[in-house]
């Protein structure tokens, strides 16, 4: 399991990203594991970004973005930020 961001862990810009990406994979009907697998990153990783325990990077953000057709302004969007 990976190790939470320990500076920005649980901040709430984090908890907000993660509960869009949560809620627009489910939306599609993607479980975790395939989006990992479609964004080329780990599932456990993923489920960290999507309780705002991960700080993710730009590249992360759009590989997922991409499996889920859609864009990280449509994300960011979502998520208010």
């Amino acid at each position: 399991m990976p190790i939470a961001s320990p500076r920005h862990a649980n901040d709430p810009a984090l908890v907000a990203l993660g509960l869009a990406i949560r809620a627009a994979r489910k939306e599609r009907g993607i479980s975790q594991e395939e989006l990992a697998h479609m964004a080329a990153i780990d599932r456990s990783y993923l489920s960290s970004i999507e309780r705002g325990a991960q700080n993710p990077g730009i590249v992360s953000i759009l590989r997922m973005t991409n499996a889920m057709e859609m864009t990280a302004t449509e994300l960011f969007a979502e998520a208010c930020l």
